[in-house]
Formats: structure tokens, sequence, C-alpha cells
């Protein structure tokens, strides 16, 4: 492909993942539209390609609502969560010690100020899942509540830029859930000990999703593995989480279309990064135990391309000829910079492995992940964009590879 295209082909990608797919989250008909959408380009563009089924669930809600003395409050269905038509006593629970020792057996619990400063990791998730998550669900499983309202604020490291973020996001936790503004939650908490009337209107849906995995053959048996997720959150267009990652997939099929190196290629569109089981991860987790060694190198691109500054390349365990190769990619790329370590994304599963990895991000993104309020929201939309990062980052992710083989770019 000529580098005058890649422009055109970069707005064609970002308008088809985030405005004629409408939602790409896992089980939805837009998920399969998307996951589709990248296979077909990638066999258009000659690469051999492999779909996965997923066994997943949808979830649909039409809306949540709550009395309590005569008075509504605003509350939102928790994703994933059951849905519920129950009335009890409220109660409520601050901190884990509380959440031990009250009686809730039959009541509606609000979750409120430290208990509920962070979202909780999913039950079963496997990656990070901090002992006292693992104690308040434990506690609330064994409570006997009827049901739980969570009263939250702002958590961009674990729940993005939502406000007010589910305090549970989570298929496998079975008691019907909703939260609120922590705002709202201060006007609920007047009416503890009182009756409180609760209907949210959510189901799950059993699915099927899909990852996709573009392969190029190679001489060695060592393979170089080029990642990003192609999901996004329910209610987001998902345009930097992560549209613009799977942009950059789609163009190195091109840039690599005619890729004769000696290290096998894979390009992975993983389902699930946004989603409370992650279950493109552990398929792929599954399919290759044992072989890991195998990986040469995984590169991973997941919130890349925002609007104001450069790019970040991060290292995570290169070797001496590895990292020497990618500073001098990098001294060719004046708008990509190194980065600092962070672990929210999916080459956490590669470097748990012992793998040498490369997680591509926007510089902005890196040094705003704990602040930032867009991700997850409506605001992650194509008017972000800076669509030359992309180019960028994926012109100098095809000279790496090219690095790593020996060879020199040819166009």
């Amino acid at each position: 492909m000529k580098q005058d295209q890649l422009p055109r082909k970069t707005r064609a990608h970002l308008r088809a993942l985030c405005t004629e797919i409408t939602d790409r989250s896992v089980g939805s008909q837009g998920n399969r539209e998307a996951t589709g959408y990248f296979r077909d380009q990638l066999k258009f563009q000659g690469w051999q390609v492999e779909e996965t089924p997923l066994e997943v669930m949808d979830w649909k809600s039409d809306g949540a609502s709550l009395q309590c003395g005569g008075k509504e409050f605003e509350v939102n269905s928790s994703p994933y969560s059951l849905g519920c038509n129950v009335q009890g006593e409220l109660a409520a629970v601050s901190s884990l010690k509380q959440l031990q020792e009250k009686d809730l057996k039959g009541k509606i619990v609000i979750l409120h100020h430290g208990i509920a400063r962070e979202q909780i990791m999913p039950k079963n998730f496997v990656f990070y899942n901090p002992e006292e998550h693992q104690q308040i669900i434990a506690a609330l499983e064994k409570s006997g509540v009827a049901a739980i309202i969570s009263a939250t604020g702002h958590n961009p490291a674990l729940a993005g830029g939502a406000y007010p973020f589910p305090m549970f996001e989570d298929g496998d936790f079975d008691i019907p859930s909703v939260f609120m503004k922590d705002t709202e939650g201060a006007r609920l908490l007047e009416s503890v000990g009182k009756t409180v009337y609760l209907e949210s209107r959510a189901k799950r849906i059993p699915e099927t999703a899909f990852n996709v995995l573009g392969r190029k053959p190679g001489k060695e048996k060592q393979r170089i593995v080029i990642t990003a997720h192609i999901d996004a959150k329910q209610g987001s267009p998902g345009a930097i989480d992560n549209a613009t990652g799977v942009t950059v997939l789609l163009l190195l099929a091109e840039l690599l279309e005619e890729y004769r190196g000696k290290y096998p290629l894979e390009l992975v569109g993983f389902n699930g990064e946004d989603y409370y089981a992650v279950p493109g991860q552990m398929k792929y987790i599954e399919q290759n135990h044992g072989s890991f060694a195998d990986i040469l190198l995984n590169i991973n691109i997941d919130g890349a391309g925002y609007k104001e500054g450069g790019s970040s390349f991060s290292p995570f365990g290169l070797t001496g000829d590895m990292k020497g190769m990618l500073d001098k990619v990098i001294r060719a790329h004046p708008a990509i910079s190194e980065g600092a370590p962070w672990y929210q994304g999916d080459h956490s599963i590669f470097v748990q492995s012992g793998c040498p990895a490369i997680a591509v991000t926007s510089k902005w993104f890196l040094e705003n992940m704990e602040s930032q309020n867009i991700t997850h929201t409506p605001k992650d939309n194509l008017g972000i964009i800076n669509e030359t990062r992309l180019v960028e980052i994926a012109a100098a992710i095809q000279e790496f590879v090219l690095e790593l083989n020996g060879v020199k770019p040819s166009n």
C-alpha cells in the first residue's frame, strides 16, 4: 500500500468501527459486525484468518427505578446484573467491617463512601483481584441481602471516565445491583431504616462472540504477536478504547501484506478487554498453554491516537538488541517517545507469561490515566482522534518488525 493511502484508509476504518457500527459491546450484534469487518479486511489483504467462537453474555436494561418515603431516586442497572423487583428495609454500609458485622438479611443495602470508592473486580477475574474486593463479594453473598445500591463518584483507573461508575460489573455475581451518583446517595441515606422499592428491568442473554486472528508464516518457531481489543463498553463509541488500536492493526495488515520475514506474524483482534470475563484473552491463553515461550514479542495497541500530544511506546523486558531497534525507530519518529510502564491492557497477559512486550498508547492518555473522564463514556468519539498519530504508529511498528527480521521497509 502506498503511504499516501494511509490517511484515507484510517478514516474509513474508524468510521466503520465507530459510526457505521454503533455498539461493539461483547455479545451485541454490533460486536459481531465489528469482528466480521476485521476478519474480512484481513482476508482481503491475503492473511490466513482464524475465528474462535466465544460463549458470552449480551445484556440489556430498560432502566431502573427506586422509591423510598414518597421520593424518587435516579438509579441505573449495574451492567450484567440480574434484574429485580423487590422491597425491603434500607440499610447503609460504608466499610468492609460494617458489611461483615451487620445483619443485612432480606434488606436492600446502600454501599457508600469508603467501601464504594472503586469498582470491584469481577469475582472470577484472574489477572488482578485485590483481597479486599474478594472479601466484599464474599460478605455480600453470605449476607442474604435482597439487592444492592452503590453510591459512587469517579474511578478512572478501574472504571474509565464514567460518573457515576458501576461498582459491580459482573455477570458471575448474582445479587441484583444498581448504582447512583454519590450526591444522590447522600439524599437516600436520609431514609435508612425505611422501606425501599427497587425495580431493575435488566436481563442476561446468552450469545456468541469471536476472537479474530490473522497470520503470516515465517521460517522460525518464535513469532511476533500484535494485538488490540475490538470490543467497547455499552454506550460508548469506543474511539480510543479501542477502535484506534484495531485501525492500526488493519493498517499493518496492508503495510505488511507482502511480508516474508523469518518470524511468523499474528495480528490478533481480542474480544473482551472491556468485558467482565475477558473471554477472548482467556481463550487465547488456553490455546497457547505451554507455548508462550514461542512468542518472540507482543506489541499491544490501546488508547492510541488522542488529539493532544504524541504517542508512547512502553517497553517490557526487551532484549538489548530489541531495545536498540526500538530506540532507533523512536528516533525516526519525533511524535513517538518511550513511555513509562503501565499494565491496564492486553500486553499484561504476555508480560505475566514472561514475553517481551511493547504497549502503545497516547502520551496524553498515559499521563492522565488516573484522572481522565473520557473512556467508557460517549465522549470517547471520533472528535478526539488525531488520525496522523495512527499512521505514524503503524509505520513505526512496521519498521520495527522489519528491523527485527533484518530487512528494510520497501515503501
